[in-house]
């Protein structure tokens, strides 16, 4: 019934099983790839015809994972998987970037790649067998896909690259870096690093992409034996088209794009856009192509005048050479009630930053396949339709917003104080205000100036800058700090984040076939230049975090109890953690090993709570004074609770100096008094005694009248001795 397909290697250590013709049958391509004991299925479907008003590849890439891959069953209400995760959106972005640029030009059938997670060994991150499985997917399918992919991920441990390190290494190592491309290039680079110098960097993803080669040979040999016959593509020949709109617009579009102004600039391609328009289909006249055709016709000789031009004679769209970055305004605290805030300014690409710190309440809960987890650090990156002049829908995050907020998180992540030092939960929202090329990094350095401004101990400054690539044969120019148009049109989006000492993030993706080690120690080393600029004039704002957490800022102050008394400060259905937080104002967080963290905006607050606290979990001692109210006067003492919830006897003798006939003579219920513990008597009750204090102002009733008298005496000594003279 079925014709199985199977290719099996040791890959770093653990059995990798790539396998085809079992599942998911109708499908153009299905594999299922193992990895250890975590297996994932990647099926690939693209319609016979294409899809008609295109002018774009329409590629969509689903990555699920499901919960009984680990044993789980969701958490929540609705017991079913919902709408994609924020890592699942991730993955979805993994999977696509590497595959897309290697669908040849002009095809414009409907493709889906669909990947689920079937099983989870917790040991083996189902992202790189994901990727796998979609590039041998695709491999076999018949559709034309100049592949295969393969994908490793490196850490560095020990000062070692270590291959496909297994999740609980991933702790120790100072680099989490995804790496994918073909046998001769690379295509993507994804990365978290503790600030790692540039050589080490690249070494890793040259590591990488050495190490996966493997895997495609073996993806090679599967599709020798599994693959479907190609497709027949038919694509038009557009030369006389192209050239009809070169002769129409080339002195048009050149002087277009040697105007700075963004605005400006897209005014005038619109205008030379509307002459080929109106010349190439007239308005009741017979016109030799479709609307379609000329559109693309005109992307493709507008792109080839901006790479001509900086290839050329290294000027770029907006007059600067290949290496300046664009002017900047780096501005801190510029909003007065948030914890933190920032505006930071390059060109025409604004982002407003803003910090907020919170309690251990404000964690978010991820439930994931490895279990549920809390994450105190949240950074979330908006992409509003105004930033770049123009209006749409508003709406949730899409999944460029995610990927860009995740990039930045990265960047800033491994600068974080540790979280047992600065306890607190931070949110991050970056705004972008307006865009004209790498918002996302202009997000790392507002990220870093308004954590630094909110005082939060960043460990250095962090910056990010993002490098172009042009590429046309053996000539190629890196471009440092690009524009929109010249990300659109080059060749590479490379964006490098960190500090003074070194990388703390990369990303890389390629619209063309690959690059090489060159191209890519060439951009890391503009990338440094350029970084190091950029932290130079933030500077000018902020050098570090200020000493003071900001003014709105709530307040954390740590203490531990007995894990043994956690129990009595919760009480009964949390009565006793309700009342503390009700009647002192203060957020209260309980850990199981009894690490207590209290927090409010007032100080007050944060110490009576957490007096509170230690009066019930800790244990009075002898000759300390305390204070306490009068729960029930006798006619031999009075019962006093102090120390939170504990009761002593004041005996009458001990009510006050002098000796009195009852004890409600001295005190009556209610009272506030100031008591010191005596000690215990033979049954274990505690002994007290007593002072009165005035209700209003605290103050000890027995020693003021002493004092008074004392002043009087003193009054009347002189006055005396005054007669007397």
């Amino acid at each position: 019934m079925f014709e199985i397909h199977r290719e099996e290697l040791i890959w770093a250590g653990r059995k990798l099983t790539i396998e085809t013709g079992k599942m998911a049958r109708q499908a153009d391509g299905a594999v299922v790839v193992t990895y250890g004991e975590t297996k994932v299925l990647a099926t690939v479907v693209s319609m016979k015809e294409p899809k008609p008003g295109v002018d774009f590849f329409p590629l969509t890439v689903n990555y699920q994972e499901k919960f009984y891959a680990a044993g789980r069953i969701p958490g929540g209400f609705f017991k079913r998987e919902g709408r994609p995760t924020e890592r699942e959106t991730l993955i979805c972005r993994l999977i696509d970037r590497p595959i897309r640029p290697l669908f040849p030009d002009g095809y414009r059938h409907d493709t889906q790649v669909v990947v689920t997670t079937l099983s989870h060994d917790l040991e083996s991150d189902p992202d790189i067998p994901a990727l796998l499985a979609a590039s041998a997917a695709l491999t076999i399918s018949g559709i034309p896909f100049m592949g295969p992919v393969g994908a490793a991920r490196v850490g560095y441990i020990n000062g070692e690259f270590v291959l496909n390190p297994q999740l609980d290494e991933m702790s120790e190592s100072k680099l989490d870096l995804v790496v994918a491309g073909t046998a001769d290039a690379v295509l993507m680079v994804e990365s978290e690093a503790k600030e790692l110098p540039e050589d080490v960097m690249l070494g890793a993803v040259m590591f990488g992409h050495k190490h996966f080669q493997p895997v495609i040979d073996a993806i090679i040999r599967l599709a020798e034996k599994a693959a479907k016959e190609p497709r027949e593509l038919k694509v038009a020949d557009s030369s006389e088209l192209e050239n009809a709109v070169l002769g129409l617009i080339e002195g048009d579009l050149r002087e277009a794009y040697r105007i700075a102004a963004k605005q400006e600039r897209h005014d005038k391609v619109d205008a030379a856009r509307a002459k080929v328009i109106a010349a190439l289909l007239p308005e009741g006249g017979e016109a030799r192509w479709t609307a379609l055709q000329v559109k693309e016709a005109f992307k493709t000789i507008e792109a080839k005048i901006v790479r001509w031009n900086i290839l050329d004679t290294g000027i770029r769209i907006d007059g600067r050479d290949v290496k300046t970055v664009r002017p900047i305004v780096a501005e801190a605290g510029v909003l007065p009630r948030a914890h933190g805030s920032a505006l930071f300014t390059r060109g025409e690409t604004q982002a407003l930053v803003i910090a907020t710190l919170g309690t251990g309440e404000d964690e978010q809960f991820v439930d994931a396949l490895e279990g549920t987890y809390k994450e105190p650090f949240m950074l979330h990156y908006n992409f509003p339709p105004f930033s770049v002049g123009e209006t749409g829908r508003m709406g949730g995050p899409g999944r460029r917003e995610i990927g860009h907020g995740k990039l930045a998180w990265r960047a800033i992540h491994p600068m974080l104080p540790p979280h047992h030092e600065f306890p607190y939960t931070l949110r991050v929202v970056s705004e972008i205000l307006e865009s004209n090329g790498s918002s996302s990094m202009a997000t790392v350095c507002g990220t870093s100036l308004a954590l630094m401004d909110a005082g939060v101990p960043l460990r250095r400054p962090t910056a990010g800058i993002a490098m172009g690539l042009i590429l046309e044969g053996e000539r190629f120019a890196v471009l440092t700090d690009i524009l929109g148009d010249e990300d659109h049109l080059g060749d590479m989006d490379f964006k490098v984040a960190g500090t003074s000492e070194g990388v703390t993030s990369l990303q890389m993706d390629i619209k063309i076939a690959g690059i090489t080690e060159e191209i890519m120690r060439v951009a890391l080393g503009q990338a440094k230049d350029g970084r190091l600029h950029i932290l130079g004039e933030m500077s000018k704002a902020l050098t570090s975090a200020r000493a003071e957490l900001g003014e709105h800022a709530p307040r954390i102050e740590v203490m531990h109890i007995p894990v043994d008394k956690i129990r009595e400060v919760i009480g009964s259905g949390g009565k006793v953690i309700r009342e503390i937080v009700e009647k002192t104002g203060a957020k209260i967080d309980i850990q199981d090993d009894g690490t207590v963290k209290v927090a409010s905006a007032n100080g007050e607050s944060i110490r009576a709570a957490m007096n509170w606290i230690k009066s019930i979990a800790s244990e009075p001692e002898v000759g300390l004074i305390y204070d306490g109210t009068v729960v029930k006067v006798t006619d031999f003492g009075a019962f006093v609770n102090f120390f939170g919830s504990r009761d002593g006897l004041v005996h009458i003798s001990q009510l006050a100096s002098k000796r009195v006939q009852k004890a409600s003579d001295v005190v009556k219920e209610g009272d506030k008094v100031k008591v010191k513990l005596l000690g215990f008597d033979e049954r274990g009750k505690v002994r007290l005694s007593m002072k009165v204090v005035d209700q209003e102002t605290g103050e000890d009733i027995e020693a003021k009248q002493k004092a008074e008298e004392a002043k009087q005496r003193e009054q009347q000594g002189d006055g005396e001795a005054g007669q007397a003279q």
